[in-house]
Parts: structure tokens; sequence; C-alpha cells
């Protein structure tokens, strides 16, 4: 009999692989990095090679150190970097190029281009509920085939071009699965919301042959099977494939219309759960596909992205060398009771929404000679909080409804510092589990949902854990004061 539950953590800077027993426990954990490439300003890539070895070592060692051999493996969840996106060789698998990262802002002047046109991105909005940013995958792509070459064998189905999540299905099933889940295909630029397949509209507006992107499922839907070489065995289903912060969503166990989850990492994302119907924003959020559980309605969402959060954080470490390790960040800004007028705002990557100013930089406001590193750290933290506190604003705008609360996750939510001022800022209370690694437990429940290895109850209870409440304690007076410096410090981003 099947024991556990295999689920993948693809992220922006390492993979991870987690195993889970029937009581929703991690058994088993590996954990490989692998290198950023800054090829020149503003590009972020990935070799796609070096992720998928970064897997295979991760899930070695999380099998390894739980002792479970595969063939015990009910199923395999995959979690992953959403908008990163590549091409390869269908019959193959070899990459064509290095990925192109979520991060990456090549792509901008294309984006204008298209914006240039009367009416265009009031119409990609209506039919994919996205924005013409670098951003998304979509102009990635098109980027991509800009190499005639590729686009004649795009054009024959000789390519791939897919996102993380695609790329792993097709190296899992040595090549026979080429597919995707309505997650990642909803931040392409090229998937219709309401029909949940590729439209035809979009393709021809990006110039994206149709042949060449995978197959569209539901989020919990048997994928393909392992294929028999390496470390995942042969036959082992593959049953869940779901974009980070909605398999985060999904982990946090917001299955509420009204609830709303921030995950702090590299970028921080925050999900207001829709119901099963699209709202389209007037305040330029992004509408999403929350989930999809095979034979039933999609859930849908509504994001707000900032792209640089713990990202700023290892700046201030690596950029600037002022501290050793991402987690002396909270001591050094504990040094002082204020930031001394220094206002940071962490735009290292331009501005995700409500702006989306793909031409923004990163600003330091208010330094004077009193001004210490410890000053810069706390205006940098109190940046990160006040960012996200602008896009719930505009949340609750969008969707009706009074924020009660704010359930977080992710690997900076353990600055004590940081969740306190998102909930002074917020004005409402933040709540941090014990496990704070929902993003991973998102793919892992999908997959054992659709294994029935797990029951919706089973998963509800597994997670009425403890958490840490942190509510706000800054007057009304003071929080106003603080978001409209903040505004004014934000329109200095854009030159």
């Amino acid at each position: 009999m099947s024991k556990y539950i295999l689920a993948i953590d693809q992220g922006t800077t390492s993979s991870r692989v987690f195993l889970y027993d029937k009581r929703g426990r991690v058994v088993g954990l590996g954990q490989a990095p692998f290198a950023q490439h800054f090829p020149q300003p503003a590009w972020v890539e990935h070799d796609l090679e070096e992720i998928w070895a970064s897997v295979e070592v991760s899930a070695k060692e999380a099998l390894r150190s739980a002792g479970v051999p595969v063939h015990e493996v009910a199923g395999i969840g995959v979690t992953n970097q959403r908008e990163t996106v590549g091409l390869w060789n269908r019959q193959t698998g070899k990459p064509l190029a290095p990925a192109i990262v979520w991060q990456c802002r090549r792509t901008a002047d294309l984006c204008e281009k298209l914006k240039a046109k009367k009416n265009l991105e009031k119409k990609v909005n209506a039919l994919s509920g996205l924005w013409l940013d670098p951003y998304f995958s979509g102009t990635k792509i098109q980027w991509l085939l800009q190499n005639k070459d590729w686009r004649a064998k795009a054009e024959k189905g000789q390519i791939c071009a897919g996102t993380i999540d695609t790329f792993l299905l097709h190296r899992l099933t040595g090549g026979v699965a080429f597919a995707t889940d309505v997650t990642n295909a909803s931040r392409t630029l090229l998937m219709n919301l309401k029909t949940l397949n590729w439209d035809d509209q979009l393709l021809k507006i990006f110039k994206i042959p149709r042949i060449c992107l995978p197959q569209i499922q539901p989020t919990s839907s048997e994928f393909g099977r392992s294929s028999g070489t390496g470390v995942f065995g042969h036959g082992v289903p593959i049953l869940s494939m779901v974009g980070d912060q909605q398999s985060a969503l999904f982990g946090q166990t917001a299955w509420r219309k009204g609830e709303v989850k921030c995950t702090f990492g590299t970028g921080s994302f925050i999900l207001l759960n829709t119901g099963d119907k699209p709202i389209l924003s007037k305040n330029r959020l992004i509408t999403t596909v929350a989930w999809q559980i095979k034979g039933r309605k999609p859930n849908y969402a509504l994001e707000g992205g900032a792209f640089v959060c713990g990202a700023a954080v290892q700046w201030l470490r690596d950029g600037l060398g002022l501290i050793s390790d991402s987690k002396s960040v909270e001591s050094l800004a504990e040094q002082v009771v204020d930031t001394g007028g220094v206002w940071v705002v962490p735009a290292l990557s331009g501005l995700g929404a409500p702006h989306w100013r793909a031409d923004a930089r990163g600003v330091i406001l208010g330094l004077s000679r009193a001004t210490t590193k410890a000053h810069l750290a706390r205006a940098l933290l109190e940046g990160m909080a006040l960012q996200n506190a602008d896009i719930l604003s505009a949340m609750q705008s969008d969707g009706n409804v009074k924020l009660q609360s704010l359930r977080v996750d992710g690997g900076a939510t353990e600055n004590s510092l940081l969740m306190q001022m998102q909930a002074d800022f917020l004005n409402t209370k933040v709540l941090r589990p014990k496990d704070v690694e929902t993003t991973v437990r998102g793919a892992a429940w999908l997959a054992g949902l659709q294994a029935e290895f797990w029951t919706e109850k089973d998963l509800q209870a597994m997670n009425s854990g403890e958490q840490t409440e942190f509510l706000p304690k800054l007057s009304t007076k003071d929080r106003r004061q603080k978001l409209g410096l903040w505004r004014k410090a934000v329109s200095h981003a854009v030159l």
C-alpha cells in the first residue's frame, strides 16, 4: 500500500522536495540551490538542466532521509515559480536556450509597443485577466521565437514552449506528457479565463503557435506517470501541478470567498479568493485561476504582487554588505525605534501591482548625517510592508470586501518585526501558522485529494494547529500619515 505523497517545490533560487505521511507530517526533505544568471542589466535567466538536476538531488535526499522507497509514494505534486518560461526540443527534451525568469524585464519595450495600440491592453485584460507587463510569460515566448529557426520548428510542433511545471512533467514522464494546469496557464497572457483554454485572439496578438503549447488540465488531475528513469521510479502518478502562489492559498485552507493570504518569498504575493467567478480589477490588480479540482468549477482569485520582498534583504546582504545573513536584518532594524526619516522603495525589479511600471527603480530618500545602517534596514522592512498595504487597499476595493485578517507564509514571515509592521499598516491582524511551508503543502494536498489519500476534512484538521497573531498597534493618525508619505516616496521610483 502506498503510504506517502511526494511534493516538488521548484522555486526561484532552489528546488525542494518534501515527503508527507498519512497524518500530513513531513518525514523527508531535500533541497538544492541552483545558479541565477544575469547576462545584462534587468535580464534574469535559469538553466533548465540545472533546475532538473536540483529537483533530482532534492528528491533523492528526501527519500533517503525518510528511508522510503519510491514505490511507496502514492502520488507526486508539483508547485513552481510561475511565469518563468523556456523552450526545449519535443523529441529529446533538450533545452534550446536559458529559461527567462519571471523577474526578467527584457520584454519591456515589446510590452510598451503593444500598449501603444489602441484598446489592446484592455482587450488582453478582458480575456486573460492580466496586464501587458514583461512579468508574464507571453512576451517572453514571443521574444524567444524571434529566432527564425525556432519559430519555424515551433510552428511544426517540434518545439515545446512552457512554464517550469510543464518542463518538469516532460522530464518526469520521459517526454510522454506535455501539459500544464489552469493556474500556470492563467499566467501566460494566452489563456482565456472563462474557457480555460488557449485563446485564438491572444495567440494572434503575441504571435505564438498553439501547437507549441501544452494541454491545459485541472490543477488536481492525473498529468502522467514517472517513466522509470532516475529517482522517481516507474509508474508513480503526477497528480497535481499548481503555481506557487495559488498553492499557498490552497495550503492555507483559504477556500472560501473573501479569504486572503500573502506569501513573503523572493517577492511578496497576495491572493484574495473570489469564488467561482472571475472579477476584473478596476485598480490594475490581476485576475487569476486559484485552482481547479477535477470535476468541479474553478476557483478564481484577485492577485497583487510586489516583485521584490525577500530579494531586497538579500540585496542588503550581498549588494551593500550591511548584514552577514538575511535573518540578522531584524535585529539590526530593532537597534532604532524608527527610520530616522529614511524611506526605501524596494523597486529593484520594477513596480508590480497596482502600478505596473517596468521602468521603475529602487529609491532611498531622507538620508542625513545621522542615518545608520540600522535606519536603512528598518526603512527597507517598512517598504516591504507598505507595498503590500497598497495592494490590499486596491484588493478590498475590487473585491468589495473588508479584510478580517491576513494569513501569511514564506521564509520572511519568521521576521516578527516585519509581521508587526504589516499588521500596523493594514490595521488588521496578521496570522502566522506554526508551519509556514504552505506553498509546498498546497501541492501535496491537491495531489493527495486526487489520489484519495486525504479528504478535505482531513486537510482542514491538519491545518488547525498553532498560529501566532500580530495585532495592529499604530494609531489611525500615524498610519494615515505613514501611508501618505509612502505614496509620495513611490512617485520617485519612476524617473
